[in-house]
């Protein structure tokens, strides 16, 4: 029997809002079924910081007026967790998931996105695993991934950020995921700078790949305007979108 399909869009650096507002046309068509297959975006953004709901005033140092006065893009969004940052070269993941068609269980599903990255960590060479109580993936006691979700009649929005290649001083400004001292730190780093230019995709491909072995999914590329054709139910979404970029 054939898995079923998992719709993967490589979306390159898309702003934060725009990609907020992809994920949530795409979960409301995935919920009324005109979206029959899971989708996985895979994108970067600009300097960002997110506000989980579960942000602490001591998790930001910095207040966030200084943060915008830098430069960086702010956003208050609904999925679980605390702060952290985005940024160039970090691989951000939003999976679309319908978990009444994996296991209704967000624990169950936290647990399996981490599955995923350890997978694509080994597949890059890095022996990476859980820190107990918390969620997101380590190496050495260092922090490398994280992960936070949202899910609405089970179907997930937001993800996973894997430090692939990024400066990873973006998070000096905020106490990541609310985590007082942790060390947060990348492929890049834990190479020892022994990559070449092909980093960026080889994490793509690994990503994508422990993506369907986890979920027991066939990924499929796929162009933005598959999965957006222009339905009187996201036309706002629709219009950020030429040539599947954000404009």
């Amino acid at each position: 029997m054939t898995a079923a399909r998992l719709l993967i869009a490589d979306l390159g650096r898309v702003p934060y809002a725009a990609a907020h507002r992809l994920q949530h046309a795409l979960r409301e068509r995935r919920i009324a079924g005109s979206l029959a297959s899971d989708v996985m975006l895979l994108l970067e953004h600009e300097a960002t910081v997110t506000l989980g709901r579960g942000t602490r005033a001591s998790s930001l140092p910095v207040p966030t007026d200084e943060l915008a006065r830098r430069g960086i893009t702010i956003a208050e969004v609904e999925r679980g967790g605390d702060v952290t940052w985005h940024g160039p070269g970090q691989l951000v993941g939003y999976p679309i998931l319908d978990l009444s068609r994996h296991r209704e269980d967000l624990h169950w599903y936290l647990r399996q996105v981490e599955e995923v990255l350890i997978g694509t960590l080994a597949d890059l060479g890095i022996t990476a695993g859980r820190n107990p109580g918390y969620t997101g993936v380590w190496t050495r006691g260092r922090k490398i991934a994280s992960i936070g979700v949202h899910v609405r009649h089970w179907v997930t929005t937001h993800g996973f950020a894997l430090n692939v290649s990024n400066d990873t001083s973006g998070f000096d400004l905020i106490v990541p995921c609310g985590i007082q001292d942790v060390e947060m730190t990348s492929v890049q780093r834990e190479l020892a700078g022994a990559v070449g230019t092909e980093l960026p995709q080889r994490a793509i491909a690994a990503v994508t790949r422990n993506m369907g072995r986890v979920f027991g999914l066939t990924p499929s590329p796929v162009e933005l305007a598959e999965l957006l054709p222009d339905h009187q139910d996201s036309p706002e979404v629709v219009a950020t979108f030429r040539n599947g970029r954000a404009i």
